[in-house]
Order: structure tokens, then sequence, then C-alpha cells
């Protein structure tokens, strides 16, 4: 399996449970619970001298074969499931640390990991340092003899800044007590393998574009089998925040479209950052694919594409982006990323309101800032529902007395 293409280990990565009737697609083990043949067998698999399922918060045949198939997509030896995204990440983090410790994030993260690391972590002694990853002097002088975790966003959420994960993964080589961690969700491990430049963990999202169907929340950790079983045997076991199986079994039966999605998804999302950048009533355009995007240059060595989510600017600010949104009708406002459907929203008020004024202003997030994932629809109907939003926009401003704009923008 390891000389598949990842193309086809979307459909074939990982071992699927044998099933006694020959049948294609691997059962569902809707299951809390599984019988031992004897005493004996239960008392050997808690004490960890059997291997065999006891119990689905501890392992599920069909939450393994997605842990797996991510894993072979990744390159890793091991993967580990959890209820969320969120849960992936904390349960990926929380298990290399303990009070006293030390982390250095960048400093343009999703916001409820924001809100993870100076929140929560603060509060239980846990020193976290939000750092521009970009440049690696910076990077390097941040690290304390604690350091214990470095966690990496790319492209950074909400507006698509790229970190050289070769020159993070150099940096981190000279500390080789600290496990470097990479949130690969807006990536997919089609377009990124961010263990190929030295990540120890990687994690998804995979609520996103891994299923793609907007009926799921769930994430993904793949690692190493000795950090994997650490996960699994510690946060994951004991704070709870695991996969039920038919979450893992939509998730499995997404991935076989990845491919295909992700093929459409980014060419899609090319045509609309160029309708963008054309559109006069757009200030600036956030997406790597543009000659401009201060991330361009690695596309083709880290990343094989754009990927499909862009982020942009209007001129007349927040109250114009508000605007835009209420006026759209196809695309959806709504917050998530990698569904089949175009979504849009507003992150200084919604993903990222966690973060305090002075953070996003940090990361670079503006009040104006709006965030489109770039949907499967025909990208003519995309790009209409923008045009005739901004043609509705651009005639309110017309009509509006100067006055009122100028008070509008100062609120």
């Amino acid at each position: 399996m390891k000389s598949l293409h990842r193309e086809s280990l979307v459909i074939h990565g990982g071992e699927s449970p044998t099933d006694p009737h020959g049948a294609l697609v691997s059962p569902l083990y809707q299951t809390s619970t599984f019988v031992f043949p004897d005493a004996e067998t239960g008392g050997r698999r808690f004490a960890g001298e059997e291997a065999g399922y006891i119990y689905s918060r501890l392992g599920n045949p069909t939450v393994n074969l997605l842990e797996q198939r991510v894993a072979a997509l990744e390159g890793m030896e091991a993967g580990a499931a959890a209820a969320t995204g969120m849960g992936a990440v904390a349960a990926a983090t929380m298990a290399f640390l303990k009070a006293g410790d030390h982390v250095i994030a960048s400093d343009c993260i999703y916001g409820c990991s924001f809100a993870l690391f100076s929140h929560l972590f603060e509060r239980f002694g846990v020193h976290v340092s939000f750092v521009d990853m970009t440049d690696a002097a910076a990077l390097a002088s941040a690290f304390q003899a604690n350091t214990k975790v470095v966690f990496v966003e790319t492209p950074a959420n909400p507006h698509l800044k790229i970190i050289d994960l070769k020159k993070v993964g150099q940096v981190c080589a000279k500390h080789p007590e600290v496990r470097l961690i990479v949130d690969n969700t807006f990536m997919t491990p089609l377009l990124q393998r961010p263990g190929e430049f030295g990540a120890h963990l990687v994690v998804h999202s995979a609520t996103k574009y891994l299923n793609g169907h907007g009926d799921v929340v769930a994430g993904v950790i793949t690692g190493s089998l000795e950090d994997i079983h650490l996960i699994k045997m510690t946060t994951l076991k004991d704070m709870g925040a695991t996969m039920s199986p038919h979450d893992a079994w939509l998730i499995t039966r997404g991935l076989k479209t990845l491919a295909l999605r992700m093929e459409k998804h980014c060419a899609t999302a090319a045509v609309v950052a160029d309708f963008l950048v054309a559109h006069h009533a757009v200030a600036k355009v956030y997406f790597p694919g543009l000659k401009s995007h201060q991330g361009h240059g690695l596309i083709g060595s880290q990343m094989a594409s754009a990927g499909a989510v862009i982020a942009f600017e209007l001129k007349g600010g927040y109250q114009a982006g508000v605007q835009l949104l209420n006026q759209l009708e196809m695309i959806r406002v709504a917050v998530s990323l990698g569904d089949a459907e175009s979504l849009i929203q507003h992150p200084a008020s919604m993903t990222h309101s966690p973060l305090t004024p002075e953070a996003r202003e940090q990361a670079g997030i503006t009040d104006g800032l709006i965030r489109i994932s770039v949907g499967l629809e025909h990208v003519d109907d995309i790009i209409a529902d923008l045009a005739q939003s901004l043609q509705q926009l651009e005639t309110h401003t017309k009509h509006t007395p100067q006055s009122e704009v100028t008070e509008v923008e100062n609120v």
C-alpha cells in the first residue's frame, strides 16, 4: 500500500476489517463495548498483553480504519481520531505538557486554538509565546529551556499567511526534546505533508475537507507509533474526546472523493481569486495562488496547490463586509470550510472573536477581513453571486450621504 499514490490511498489506505460476507464497504461497528470470549482474555487485553478491542472509547475497528487511512495519506506511522478538530489540537498538545512548560505558537491560528493556548493553558501553568514564524530568527530566539511544543498552522486561518515548514523544521531540529505540531486542515494531505519537513505530529479538523459534506465534526492526529500511543492512552482515553464509529464511517466515505473534490475546489478558487483582484470594490486579496502573496513561492515545493480558501478586504471596511455577506443569495454565511457549499464569514466577529483586539492586530486580522471557502458549485454561479452583492454594495454607497458613510465607518 505504501507504493500507492495519494489519490489511491484515499480509497485503499489502511487495513480494512475483514467482513465474513465480503462487503466492499467496511462495516460500521456501531457498538459501545466488545464481548470477551472469556475472563482471561479481558484481563490480558486490559493489561496490554493481547491485542483486541475492549470499549469504543479505547478503540473501534471503524475508527481504526480512518486513523490508518489518514496516517497513510500523511506518510505517518499511526493516527488517532478525536471527536472534534479542537479535540485533536488539545489531545496532541496536552499529551506532552505539564505545569511549568512553555509552548511556541504561530501568531495567527484558529480562534479556538488561540483561546486554548492563551486562556486555558495559562490557567494550568503552561506559558505560550506567539511568534511570527515567517521569521526564522524570531522563532529561534523564542525557545526557552522549558519549551516542549511548537505549534504551527499553515496556511494560517483566516488570511492565508504561509509559513515555510522547512525553515521551521530546521530550527526545531536543534531542539530534539520539542514536538513540532502542524495543523494541516487547510491543505489536506493531498496538497501538503508537514511530516516531510520535520513535523512530529500533524492535526486535522476532519470536519472540513477530509469529510467534505458538512455533516460531521471530528479531528485526526497523525504521528509516530510511540507518540500516537501516548496520546491515545492519556489525553484521548482519559479526557474522552474520542470519535464515534458513525462519524468515522462517514469521514471514511467522504475521503473516497477527496482527490476529485480538492481538484475542483482549488481550480474554482483560483478563478474566484482573480475575479476579486480585478474588482474595483476590493482593496486586497489574500490567496497563495497570486504571485503577490508572500507564500506564493512555496507552491510546488511545500504545497502542491494554493488551496481553496480566500481572504479579502473591501474598500468600505467592516460595514461594507457585513453588507456584502447579507446580500449574498447562494453563498452561505457560515464559519466552517471545506464543504461542497461555498461558505463565507467575518473572522473578527466570528471564528477569531476569542482573540483580543491586540492579538488580532498582531496577527493581521482586520475588522474588514472576509474569508470565503470556495465550494463545488459552478464557478460562474459563485462569481455571479459575489458580483451581484458587490453591485448592490456600490449602489448603496453611491446613494448614501457622505456624512452617513463617515459616521458608520467611525462606529
